[in-house]
């Protein structure tokens, strides 16, 4: 097997681990918080990174993984901007409708290709907006139901966007820029996550549900499903991660969307949630504009590669953000230097 389909098979690996892991992280969230009345979703969020980096200590000790250390100061500023996102994403819920924080949601791509265009230098083709236009659309009709606006739920929401969007395109260029794996990466930043939201997640999860997380009666129930909800976000975090770091952001964010059309499709069938005519054509809109992404994504792929191939000597900035191929873009690195060591969000899962 070839290098290059090594990769693509890892790629195709890493997308999978993360939309099961995901779905299932956010029925298990459900139930916890919808049948068991545990609300408390920044501070649940902690828990889920101490356990992550636990266990990622334990497969270094196990030597699973090297670790690799490199500029702290990175670190620790990914760190807590991750964990600054999270908590911002869980305010805009807190502070918006449904429908506008799905709108949020769904602002996160568009905003992600404008950043990386405007400074990392990064070209979009008008096929892969399209793609990204029809995929939004689905997702909206599927979502996005009552939209309420107030002016501290936005500014909470615009926020969010930023804060979420600088971070992922970080997870993407520290990988590269250090020449880091993902595993390496999660191990470094989970402290820093972690510790950031121990501190403000009792606080915000005080200020949105009005109880006190450490009074709550946790029964034998609530800690099995808070036991198994930490143990999935490993795989959770773990995925994040590798799919960001071998694809690219808006990769991940389109993955993103797909998950939330099974997390409703899985509702209605598991859970008996309510479904109707608008969720039935918004997930078929984003299946769609999901396989036109893929498709025009690796058909500019393999372009580039024929390019390549024509003129072995030169330097060819790639342009493609494929959902199947590493994205190659100007302040990234070639395929052929991605870290190819095997490997949340993070809260960002917790609501379909």
């Amino acid at each position: 097997m070839g290098e290059g389909e090594r990769f693509q098979l890892g790629t195709v690996g890493a997308l999978s681990l993360s939309v099961v892991s995901s779905v299932s992280i956010v029925i298990c969230n459900k139930a916890l918080m919808s049948s068991l009345g545990f609300h408390f979703a920044t501070t649940l969020t902690s828990w889920h990174l101490l356990v992550t980096f636990c266990s990622l200590h334990v497969a270094l000790k196990m030597k699973f993984f090297e670790h690799k250390p490199f500029d702290q100061s990175a670190v620790m500023g990914f760190g807590i901007l991750n964990g600054i996102s999270i908590g911002l994403l869980n305010l805009s819920l807190g502070f918006n409708s449904v429908g506008f924080y799905q709108m949020t949601k769904l602002a996160i791509i568009p905003c992600t290709v404008v950043l990386e265009t405007l400074f990392l230098g990064k070209k979009f083709s008008r096929t892969i907006q399209l793609a990204l236009i029809i995929l939004l659309l689905g997702v909206g009709i599927a979502t996005v139901t009552d939209v309420q606006l107030n002016a501290l739920g936005s500014i909470l929401s615009l926020l969010a966007i930023v804060t979420t969007c600088v971070a992922q395109i970080m997870t993407n260029t520290i990988q590269k820029k250090f020449k880091v794996s993902s595993t390496q990466l999660l191990y470094q930043s989970c402290p820093y996550q972690a510790g950031t939201l121990l501190i403000s997640g009792p606080f915000l999860d005080g200020l949105l549900t009005d109880q006190n997380v450490f009074a709550f009666k946790y029964t034998n129930q609530v800690l099995a499903f808070i036991i198994l909800s930490c143990l999935i976000s490993v795989s959770v975090n773990f995925s994040t991660f590798l799919v960001i770091g071998k694809t690219s952001p808006v990769t991940y964010q389109v993955l993103g969307h797909l998950k939330t059309c099974l997390v409703l499709a899985f509702g209605y069938v598991l859970l008996h949630d309510p479904f109707n005519w608008r969720n039935i054509l918004g997930i078929l809109i984003a299946l769609i504009g999901m396989v036109l992404y893929s498709y025009f994504c690796t058909r500019e792929s393999q372009q580039k590669a024929n390019e390549t191939a024509a003129q072995p000597f030169q330097v060819v900035e790639g342009e493609s953000d494929p959902l199947l191929n590493a994205e190659n873009g100007k302040g990234g690195l070639t395929d052929a230097v991605v870290p190819k060591a095997p490997v949340w969000n993070s809260n960002k899962d917790l609501h379909a």
